[in-house]
């Protein structure tokens, strides 16, 4: 398979619509009546690695209440502060979460929303780093810091469906597993809408 390079990515961007959810793969288990979606966004960070592109993921510390020990992208909710931008959004929460320093991002798109099962609407940013750089994992929120070959989870075929019982459903999600790193649930099902998209422009 050719090298998952910048114009690829770029041209994956330009995909029509997609929008996804948690709810895709559990037919019958519908988004419950009168949710109030919040915003978020996370950062699809690439950047530069011995063998191509990487992608930057987190795992979540097993101290938080919520979602502990879980594989994410940096990003959180929007705060006023913001002024309703994903992007704003997406690179004050790396900076936060990894110290990521917004002067080395590029923003090259979005990826279309995901709506999860906690009611939030995630706008996917994707961007650039110039430079790889030292992750300072913020304290009490992020365990560990490390990337994955973009090469990995650009192929659709490295993907499966999985199962579990959430809330009495049994509800059924997207895996990537790389190495000792479970990817799982919101994060997997945007990488596997990118991934979809890359094999489509190539």
């Amino acid at each position: 398979m050719a090298e998952t390079g910048l114009p690829l990515v770029a041209a994956a961007l330009r995909q029509g619509e997609g929008a996804s959810s948690d709810f895709d793969l559990t037919p019958g288990a519908g988004q419950p009546a009168g949710r109030r979606l919040r915003p978020a966004a996370v950062l699809v960070a690439l950047l530069p690695g011995p063998a191509g592109l990487e992608v930057l993921l987190t795992k979540r510390s097993s101290k938080l209440r919520h979602h502990p020990g879980q594989i994410a992208f940096p990003g959180g909710r929007l705060d006023p502060g913001d002024g309703g931008s994903p992007e704003a959004a997406a690179l004050r929460e790396a900076q936060e979460e990894v110290g990521l320093d917004p002067a080395l991002v590029r923003v090259l798109g979005r990826l279309p929303p995901h709506e999860t099962v906690t009611s939030f609407h995630v706008t996917p940013v994707v961007a650039e780093l110039a430079a790889r750089f030292e992750p300072v994992a913020e304290a009490g929120e992020v365990e560990e810091v490390f990337t994955v070959p973009l090469d990995f989870l650009a192929d659709p075929a490295n993907f499966r469906v999985e199962g579990r019982r959430w809330q009495g459903t049994r509800r059924h999600y997207y895996a990537v597993p790389w190495g000792p790193y479970y990817i799982w649930g919101a994060t997997a099902r945007i990488l596997k809408g990118l991934a979809d998209r890359v094999a489509a422009c190539r």
